[in-house]
């Protein structure tokens, strides 16, 4: 089913951005957009474009200026735009990936309260999470943060009202239709409902996000004897 968009703005921004934004409230829609529009840029090859950085309902387009300027990359992406997002059927599906993840209670310690404030059992939102087909949106706030959509309706929960120090590395976190696996030890104010065995950032990679925007991503479920394993053996 064909969805139309309206026509995006575009705004500079410094003295080597533009950006271009599909609209103002998140959806999958605006998201296919972006994704169509970051390929369609990537695949013309626009002059002076250096970097194309996609959120979830814009992408920034950065571009050396001792090369273009905002009016010509402007110009350029508009011309790419049109035949690319005007009318978005679905973006080509990404790879899809499979991360392991362990719900014991040590590496969950909002399961419980997330089970509660749903008005269902612990089992039944570890369910719910399982069956669940998220999407890469976008990457943003730490390394690796691989920002995903597809929270199931039934399980979301908003951001706590403060954060929590000190969550682990690889913890699996939900906050509203959003769910993230942290790479780093930080604050949040996301429910942590698991603890991942999949390395999603690897630093000494080449390609160091295992993810990429578009991307499909599902959980299976391990217990603690073979997520300790598998993290082992990463």
């Amino acid at each position: 089913m064909n969805v139309a968009l309206a026509a995006p703005s575009y705004t500079a921004v410094g003295d080597c951005g533009v950006l271009v934004e599909f609209a103002t409230e998140v959806s999958d829609a605006a998201n296919d957009a972006v994704i169509a529009l970051d390929r369609a840029i990537a695949s013309a090859r626009v002059a002076g474009v250096t970097e194309v950085v996609p959120a979830f309902v814009n992408l920034l387009v950065v571009f050396d200026p001792l090369v273009s300027d905002h009016a010509q990359v402007e110009a350029a992406v508009r011309s790419v735009a049109p035949a690319q997002v005007d009318s978005v059927d679905s973006v080509a599906a990404g790879r899809h990936h499979v991360v392991s993840v362990c719900y014991e209670d040590h590496f969950a310690p909002d399961l419980a309260a997330v089970a509660a404030a749903t008005n269902l059992s612990v089992e039944a939102v570890i369910n719910a999470h399982l069956a669940a087909e998220f999407r890469v949106a976008m990457y943003g706030f730490a390394p690796g943060y691989a920002y995903m959509s597809g929270v199931p309706a039934a399980i979301q929960v908003p951001r706590k009202s403060a954060p929590v120090r000190g969550i682990a590395a690889d913890s699996v976190i939900i906050a509203g239709p959003q769910c993230l696996i942290t790479t780093i030890d930080m604050p949040t104010g996301w429910s942590v409902i698991g603890r991942s065995a999949t390395q999603v950032l690897r630093p000494d990679a080449s390609d160091p996000f295992l993810f990429d925007v578009g991307d499909r991503v599902s959980f299976s479920r391990v217990d603690l004897a073979a997520f300790e394993r598998l993290v082992a053996e990463r």
